[in-house]
């Protein structure tokens, strides 16, 4: 296993969007890597992502905050979202968000997942269960679905 591949598929992991749904394929397609390393390595660098995300934008916020204007256009949206989802988040919580994260269709991830989790007033450890547990279910998912089409495919080409 060569380093570069291994930075390679780490960087695929880091990009938004494409995250994992895209560095598995990738990984295991493209790479032919084994597919226990790849999940594994992939796996770690998609939640490392997520809780850099997080903690960037609860350290880093409070900062621009400062600036009136951000200020007024903090309180103005993200407040009023906070308090307009506070009974969904409740209600579903880090479940819900797991399974947002975890869910590979577009627009899902960690990317999106950390903000949303941001916006909504989760703290660390709920995002931090969540995050893990979401890109778990997506990393499994993603997996399978590749090695199973592979696996499918090559019924057909013999």
């Amino acid at each position: 296993m060569e380093p570069y591949n291994l930075l390679l598929i780490v960087l695929l992991t880091f990009l938004p969007t494409l995250e994992l749904r895209f560095s598995i394929p990738y990984a295991l397609l493209i790479l032919e890597m084994n597919p226990l390393v790849a999940f594994f390595i992939i796996i770690l660098a998609n939640i490392a992502i997520g809780e850099i995300i997080f903690y960037s934008l609860n350290t880093i916020l409070p900062y621009v905050l400062k600036i009136k204007i951000f200020e007024r256009i903090y309180d103005k949206c993200v407040k009023r979202i906070q308090k307009k989802m506070h009974k969904q988040v409740d209600k579903y919580g880090t479940i819900g968000l797991a399974l947002f994260i975890g869910v590979p269709l577009p627009g899902s991830g960690v990317w999106t997942g950390a903000l949303a989790a941001f916006l909504l007033g989760f703290k660390r450890k709920d995002f931090s269960m969540a995050n893990i547990a979401g890109v778990l279910i997506a990393g499994v998912i993603v997996t399978f679905v590749v090695i199973a089409g592979v696996n499918g495919f090559s019924l057909f080409v013999k």
